[in-house]
């Protein structure tokens, strides 16, 4: 489990990007980089780091299901996740 500080964080990046995200378009539209410079630092789409919904994980995550590989795991052998089933053969 990742700290409540870490995925805190994490959305307030989120927030913060899709707040500046119209400006930066224009910004960068009209090659005024300058401008783009004063922007917070957590403006940049770059800064976002996929994590787990569930727990937070910022490593193995599979972003169709927006899980990370163990919490999917234990979802799909537990039969919580729509159309996924173990494999066997």
């Amino acid at each position: 489990m990742a700290k409540e500080s870490m995925k805190a964080r994490e959305r307030k990046r989120e927030r913060i990007v899709a707040k500046y995200a119209a400006k930066r378009k224009a910004l960068k539209e009209a090659g005024d980089y300058e401008a783009l410079q004063r922007l917070p630092k957590n403006a940049s789409p770059v800064r976002l780091h996929n994590r787990c919904k569930l727990t937070g994980r910022p490593r193995g995550y599979m972003r169709v299901f927006g899980l990370s590989r163990v919490t999917f795991r234990e979802m799909a052998n537990q039969g919580l996740i729509p159309g996924v089933k173990k494999a066997s053969w």
